[in-house]
């Protein structure tokens, strides 16, 4: 018997938007927003599904990380993500790449915080606001 290891390849698509929505704790509209803009673009299978590879869940986790962390808009992603592949970067690096470039940027872990809780509040509610909205 052949004691063989069967290697996963990362490029391949093999999950469904909905795993990958779930798995980066965002909505399928965003999945299919971020394809629109070419910025995670999903592979169709031959049932025209969109079908993810772990590396576009690499690519996923860094997008994140630039809008909600950095507060980068996604015209701003497009051109990181272009810088990184010019430079032959990994994707299992991309975010410590890009927390190095920030820390050298001197954007710190307290403007990082400041800009998650700024962007958590868009389109929401204040107190006030549905008080009188009740």
């Amino acid at each position: 018997m052949s004691s063989q290891k069967t290697k996963t390849n990362a490029d391949e698509p093999v999950l469904s938007i909905g795993k990958v929505a779930q798995a980066l704790n965002l909505h399928q509209r965003t999945l299919r927003i971020y394809d629109e803009q070419n910025l995670l673009v999903a592979r169709r299978s031959k049932q025209n599904r969109r079908l993810y590879s772990l590396n576009d869940i690499e690519r996923g986790k860094l997008i994140q990380f630039l809008t909600r962390n950095l507060a980068i808009n996604l015209a701003g992603v497009k051109i990181i993500l272009k810088l990184l592949e010019t430079g032959k970067i990994k994707p299992e690096l991309y975010i410590k790449y890009i927390k190095d470039v920030a820390k050298s940027a001197k954007i710190d872990s307290k403007t990082q915080q400041w800009n998650i809780e700024r962007l958590s509040k868009r389109g929401k509610k204040t107190n006030k606001a549905a008080a009188v909205n009740s």
